[in-house]
């Protein structure tokens, strides 16, 4: 079923843009940061794991980004290329800016946290000259990740991308991504979030990022009324997610919830990245709704219980064999809501 209506003559099914980091996930797990000596590196930032999860799912994917000049820049090349996403518009920062740097603290199954590196960095020198209409025009749809709206030039380039994108007839995905880095207030959140939100096909996000999003304009929101403001501003699909509870997708045919997978979570972040990419895919394939859901709750569960994010970003035929297995062990109906 087409909720979304793409260009299917494009050439790139999705163009994410904003954010690549370097993760240094622990190998001397469950331990507090001060503890861990033993690092494996990974690439890094959730428009970078969509656009791996969704190269690895079989599509085509480009980014538009800002790296190191450095070998970190290159190494983050290399990965995309060999993972076989478009880098012609990843570009190198001029001034000396680094690549951000993310140490995860895995201090048990139910608890971890991250600890981010975020001045002077390569992602935010995103400049509006980095932003190409021919390049929006060749992808059926961009992914804007907030993170990116929090700091000059990349904002700028970012509402750039957007209005051109509205301009050409490629659709808009808004992942809100909050991250408390770099932001100086929450009233520069609320409004940078709300013009995107605004001017999108297609909104996901937790409870709390909505609220962040709403604070100005109707704060205290329940989540038929987010669903149904963000839909009166055009936006197809209005996602909506509560953690281990689950997620909702809200579309003009109703609303459709999912809850996720049980696993044996081996840390408690880096799901939602895999949710988004294989939701997408599902949303590129015309699947139904709730097939959409199933894919990408399955997928984060699979996240959930590897060591990092990028480098497992699973195959259709992983989550289709991962969701078999599942249902086999809990029933048919083990993530429907």
């Amino acid at each position: 079923m087409k909720y979304i209506d793409f260009d299917e003559t494009r050439e790139l099914d999705l163009i994410p843009i904003g954010r690549v980091a370097i993760d240094f996930n622990p190998t001397d797990y469950y331990n507090t940061l001060d503890k861990c000596e033993n690092y494996k590196k990974y690439v890094g930032g959730s428009p970078a794991n969509i656009a791996v999860g969704l190269a690895r799912l079989g599509k085509k994917v480009g980014f538009i980004g800002k790296v190191s000049d450095d070998q970190f820049g290159t190494y983050v090349e290399n990965f995309f290329k060999d993972e076989g996403i478009d880098i012609s518009h990843i570009t190198r920062t001029k001034g000396g800016e680094k690549l951000g740097l993310t140490f995860t603290e895995i201090k048990s199954e139910h608890e971890s946290s991250i600890l981010m590196y975020r001045d002077g960095i390569a992602d935010l020198m995103l400049h509006p000259d980095d932003v190409d209409e021919d390049y929006i025009k060749s992808a059926k749809a961009i992914l804007i990740s907030g993170t990116a709206l929090s700091q000059s030039p990349s904002r700028e380039a970012c509402l750039k991308a957007m209005y051109l994108a509205k301009k050409v007839g490629t659709k808009v995905i808004f992942d809100i991504d909050y991250r408390p880095y770099n932001w100086k207030n929450a009233d520069e959140i609320a409004i940078y979030y709300s013009v995107v939100a605004s001017n999108s096909d297609m909104v996901m996000g937790s409870r709390e990022e909505f609220d962040l999003t709403e604070a100005i304009s109707a704060p205290g929101r329940t989540d038929k009324e987010t669903a149904a403001h963000w839909m009166s501003m055009g936006n197809k699909i209005v996602i909506i997610k509560h953690g281990k509870e689950g997620s909702t997708a809200h579309t003009a045919e109703g609303e459709y919830s999912i809850k996720p997978f049980p696993v044996k979570a081996f840390k408690s972040f880096g799901g939602g990245d895999g949710y988004g990419s294989a939701f997408i895919y599902g949303l590129l394939e015309q699947w139904d709704i709730m097939d959409c859901l199933e894919l990408g709750s399955a997928s984060a569960s699979m996240l959930v219980a590897a060591h990092g994010c990028s480098l497992f970003m699973p195959t259709v035929d992983e989550i289709k064999s991962f969701i078999k297995d599942e249902k086999e062990k809990y029933g048919e109906m083990v993530a429907r809501a």
